[in-house]
């Protein structure tokens, strides 16, 4: 199915909307100025607290964050301590992992990750090298390993070879590594001669991070009716080597871009409590503190005696959707569906592998963890950025 990736202004705030067909999946707010994620900063340590093995470390403006010593294991210190110990008052150099959420202050590493579309570089390895994504196999890891042959990678820095690599053009994969590797080495070097709580390197655009870091394929049309996004999304094509023909910009004044595709009510419609099914039943989404849980009802059908293969088709249905909602509205941690009693084992069985089918297809890694007896699903989604509600200007 064609990808459409449409980047504009619905409202105020720049978001991109990513389309397969008419079906709208991921929504991509650019959050500039707001979130730190990927950031990477000269920290100062205020405080060590051994009891929970972790560290709390200032950045630019005051920002108190977390950070778990298993990730600074071997951190780059700008300022290191007498005795070669994480010790308060040192610099160090660290990366945001996760954003702020609610009470919580953003989570670090002191393990630098420079992430591009088929390579990500790792810092503070004790060896380094290259490494490969576990959905390789021998064949495609050989004929990487041939494209990157004379290619040097520094001490201490693993090169990781992501599974978007295996289709990739010889000369693409030399010069993504190149690049990646270039511009960890540069991070390292500049570290050492900025002053305390400097940004080293920021993040790139929100609307331009699925493609650079080759969490989508490429889509088959990018539009956007802004210039100056226009131009980013032409520079980062072009850096990566690919096609920009599949870039457009829109132009015409007669029909906004945001109502050609009708991207207000779609918004509103990923940010309503209840979504209706096309079968008559409908979801209704409850975020709470703790986790989020998806009710799945049979709406129109209930006044139809509806049967058990009535039951699991809405289930079906429900399934289908309930995981096109939790991806669009970036929920993350756990999320409990509660789909309609089916007494049938094997019904619970084909609902149980359709949902780990569909949830194989997240960018995020995505687990489905078991149905009870009552037909509650309980879904693990890995906590990167704020939900979506809590990404826009509201």
């Amino acid at each position: 199915m064609s990808l459409t990736y449409v980047i504009t202004r619905p409202k105020e705030q720049l978001i991109g909307f990513l389309l397969e067909g008419d079906r709208l999946v991921e929504i991509r707010p650019d959050r500039t100025g707001r979130s730190l994620l990927g950031d990477i900063y000269i920290g100062k340590v205020k405080q060590i607290v051994k009891n929970i093995n972790a560290a709390f470390v200032e950045i630019a403006g005051g920002q108190l964050c977390f950070l778990p010593l298993e990730d600074a294991a071997a951190p780059v210190l700008v300022n290191r301590s007498a005795d070669g110990r994480l010790l308060a008052g040192d610099e160090i150099l660290v990366q945001v992992k996760k954003d702020a959420v609610k009470t919580k202050d953003p989570v670090l590493s002191a393990n630098l990750s420079i992430n591009g579309r088929y390579f990500s570089v790792q810092t503070g390895a004790k060896e380094g090298g290259l490494s490969f994504s576990r959905k390789l196999d021998q064949k495609q890891c050989e004929r990487i390993r041939r494209a990157l042959q004379g290619l040097a990678i520094p001490g201490r820095m693993t090169l990781i070879v992501r599974t978007r690599a295996q289709d990739a053009a010889p000369e693409l994969l030399l010069r993504d590594a190149a690049r990646q590797i270039g511009r960890a080495q540069r991070i390292l070097e500049v570290g050492h001669t900025r002053t305390v709580f400097s940004l080293l390197s920021e993040h790139m655009p929100d609307y331009l991070k699925p493609l650079g870091e080759g969490l989508w394929p490429l889509p088959d049309r990018i539009v956007t009716d802004d210039p100056a996004v226009h131009t980013a999304v032409l520079g980062f094509l072009r850096e990566q080597g690919q096609s920009t023909d599949c870039l457009e910009l829109y132009r015409d004044s007669r029909i906004s871009l945001s109502l050609l595709y009708g991207l207000s009510s779609r918004l509103e419609e990923a940010l309503s409590r209840q979504v209706w099914l096309k079968s008559g039943g409908y979801l209704v989404i409850e975020p709470t503190e703790a986790l989020t849980v998806i009710d799945v009802n049979t709406g129109k059908y209930a006044e139809h005696k509806p049967t058990e293969e009535t039951f699991f088709l809405i289930n079906e249905e429900a399934a289908k959707e309930s995981l096109r909602q939790i991806r669009l509205r970036n929920l993350s941690g756990i999320v409990l569906i509660d789909f309609i009693n089916m007494k049938d084992r094997e019904n619970n069985r084909r609902l149980l592998s359709l949902l780990r089918e569909i949830a194989a297809s997240d960018p995020v890694p995505v687990k489905v963890v078991d149905m009870t007896p009552l037909g509650l699903v309980e879904i693990t989604r890995k906590k990167i950025e704020r939900p979506l509600e809590e990404q826009l200007c509201r």
